[in-house]
């Protein structure tokens, strides 16, 4: 099955359309199928009271608030509209994150098919509603989430509109980065066992081994923020994925997907050919003459594979030559 991998631009294009169409155009050169973007307005988002994450504060200037730093990362309606054309061209899809419920309304009005509820959001009642009376494809981020923040999240969701198998729930990690140490990633599947819902997980390590070990877990949806340059401006651009990266990660994922298979446990193709090569036939140990009777003295098990397998010993040992054998030669019956 094939991953639906996302490159998330976030907010790396710094609130600069040709920033962000370079991002898209690195997404699309990179093999990646959704880029995402994420719609908000800073004012609907935080409060002049809220602060920034620690590594926000590491990463954007210590004096100004969340909400400043929010509004220099706003995308308008008619920059969402020349993204979506850019996307069109490149041949990638665009995806956004609505943050609130104005912003899930535009992005319906933009047809953008497909919802995706960011961690933070999580345990937003009627945002989790307003989303689910669309009855669209819903990725549910659940960072910082217990699995009865998930159930409850869920239980809204389908409670209101959204069918289950029409949601992908996405394991996560929201500190940027992830420590190597709290990724447990084997959650990711919990979450598939204990709510029979599509996995996915979002990843916000460092480097790309842990997206491709997700995959090869059975996550159906990768999720990977990617930047044009780590030491660009801004909140998340430290710890994103450069271009070569990002190219990297999907062909990878692309490797895994095909090295999974199908599970059926049967000699592949490239490999049958090996088969008289190394494995082994009952040959003569030395020489044989007919009517002699076989025993383990005079027989031996070498290869090639073409002979009577060694499988069939205590068939052999016993029996009577039916010709006579020269040493190393195959025995038959």
């Amino acid at each position: 099955m094939k991953t639906l991998i996302i490159a998330e631009a976030g907010v790396n294009h710094n609130g600069d359309l040709d920033l962000a169409k370079r991002l898209i155009e690195v997404a699309a050169e990179a093999g990646a199928d959704l880029v995402k973007f994420q719609t908000f307005s800073a004012d609907r988002l935080a409060t002049k009271y809220a602060s920034k994450a620690e590594y926000q504060n590491q990463t954007t200037d210590n004096s100004e608030s969340q909400l400043e730093m929010l509004r220099n990362l706003e995308l308008t309606y008619g920059m969402h509209e020349k993204l979506i054309s850019h996307c069109i061209k490149c041949g990638v899809g665009f995806f956004s994150t609505g943050f609130d419920i104005k912003s899930i309304e535009i992005l319906v009005e933009l047809d953008t098919g497909l919802f995706k509820i960011p961690s933070g959001e999580i345990t937003n009642l009627p945002y989790l509603r307003h989303i689910a009376s669309y009855n669209k494809p819903v990725i549910l981020s659940t960072g910082m989430s217990t699995l009865d923040d998930i159930e409850a999240a869920l239980n809204v969701l389908i409670t209101n509109g959204t069918r289950r198998e029409q949601i992908t729930v996405l394991h996560c990690n929201t500190e940027y980065p992830t420590p190597m140490n709290d990724v447990n990633l084997n959650a990711m599947n919990s979450i598939g066992e204990k709510f029979d819902v599509a996995i996915g997980y979002s990843d916000h390590t460092q480097g790309i081994e842990v997206a491709i070990a997700a995959v090869a877990l059975g996550a159906t949806v990768i999720e990977k923020h990617f930047t044009l340059d780590r030491n660009l401006a801004g909140p998340d651009q430290s710890t994103s994925l450069e271009p070569d990266e990002l190219k990297l990660m999907v062909k990878s994922i692309r490797n895994i997907e095909q090295a999974l298979g199908d599970g059926v446990k049967r000699p592949s193709q490239s490999e049958i050919k090996n088969i008289s090569i190394a494995r082994k036939s009952i040959v003569a140990a030395s020489d044989i003459r007919k009517g002699e009777i076989f025993t383990d003295k005079n027989l031996a098990i070498k290869r090639p594979g073409t002979g009577i397998s060694p499988m069939r010993w205590d068939e052999v040992i016993g029996r009577a030559a039916v010709r006579d054998f020269a040493a190393d030669e195959l025995i038959e019956l």
